[in-house]
This record gives C-alpha cells, sequence and structure tokens, in this order.
C-alpha cells in the first residue's frame, strides 16, 4: 500500500506547488523604481522686453479714427494777423499731422482757412486760402499725396469766438485739417 500512496502523494504535492507557482504568476513582484536623478531648479521667468512708448492714445480712442487725429495729434494751427506764414508753434503740429496721415495713407483731408472778424470778405477770403495752401503745402513735403489734400477758404463766416477782442481774434485766424474720408469709426 505505500507504493500506491507515494505516488499518490507524489502527485498532491506536485498539484501543491504547481497551484503555488500558478499564485504567484498573477501576482508578480514589484520591481524596483529607479530614482529619478534630480532635477535642475526651474530657471526664473525671462524679465519681460520693455515695449517702445507709442503715441499717446486717450482711452477708448481707436487709432486711425477722426478722435485719434483730433486728441492725439491736433487738428488745428494758427496765424498771425494778415499772416499765412506758418508760424513756429504750428511746425510740430503739422509734422504730427504728417506722421499721423502717412501712417494712414487711405485718409483723406480738407484743409479749411479761417480768419477774424476784421477786413473785407474778399480780403479774408483770399487770405485764407493762402493759410490753408501754406498747411497744404507744409504736409506736402512731409510727403503726404497733393491728391490727398484739398483746400477751403471760410474767410471770416465760422468763427469760434465771436467776441470783438484780440484773443478772441486769434482763435479765428487758424487752419483746421478735417479728415474726409478714408477713415476709421
Amino acid at each position: 500500500m505505500s507504493f500506491v500512496t507515494r505516488p499518490t502523494v507524489r502527485l498532491a504535492l506536485m498539484g501543491l506547488c504547481a497551484a503555488a507557482l500558478a499564485a504567484c504568476a498573477s501576482h508578480p513582484k514589484p520591481t524596483p523604481v529607479a530614482e529619478a536623478p534630480p532635477q535642475a531648479p526651474p530657471r526664473p521667468a525671462p524679465a519681460p522686453r520693455a515695449v517702445p512708448p507709442s503715441a499717446p492714445v486717450a482711452q477708448g480712442v481707436l487709432p486711425g479714427s477722426v478722435q485719434d487725429f483730433v486728441v492725439n495729434v491736433g487738428d488745428r494751427v494758427y496765424f498771425d494777423t494778415d499772416q499765412y506764414a506758418i508760424r513756429p508753434d504750428g511746425q510740430p503740429v503739422l509734422s504730427a499731422q504728417a506722421s499721423w496721415l502717412n501712417r494712414y495713407p487711405g485718409v483723406q483731408v480738407r484743409i479749411e482757412g479761417n480768419c477774424d472778424e476784421r477786413g473785407t470778405r474778399e480780403y479774408n477770403l483770399a487770405l485764407d486760402a493762402r493759410r490753408a495752401n501754406a498747411v497744404k503745402e507744409f504736409l506736402v513735403s512731409q510727403g503726404v499725396s497733393t491728391a490727398r489734400v484739398e483746400t477751403v477758404s471760410y474767410g471770416k463766416e465760422r468763427p469760434i469766438c465771436t467776441e470783438s477782442s484780440e484773443s478772441c481774434w486769434a482763435q479765428n485766424r487758424r487752419g483746421v485739417t478735417t479728415l474726409t474720408g478714408g477713415v476709421n469709426s
């Protein structure tokens, strides 16, 4: 009998060993994870690049608009009594107008000449025509196409101030650059 039991025991042991091996195979041993090499500290963020200042823009003003032109550039220059020469204080305004117009080449303008109330109607219309042309010539000399600029003389017909005083008359002796087409709304 011992002969029969021995193979049976052996078979039983072999079955147990096979079951144990199968159980071990379904639960693999965890493999050790190699530690990651230490990382270099993060680089600091680059400093923001300085942005060159642009022309001042009033809040809410659309670049290329009439408001941009009037607020940030200036739309008028003034003249001395009975004169049509561009005054030194008007040259920077006209230079800024020319730069702005060269930046927006689709814009057309009308230069409006104006006088104070003194003098005859005919004299003032002729003087204002020369004032408007002086402004136009300045802009053209700065690269603005002559085809984009028209002139008109209003004489004393459109005063800003109606008092009869030198300070009032000085406000009325002016050349006004009005944008007439090609502007942003």
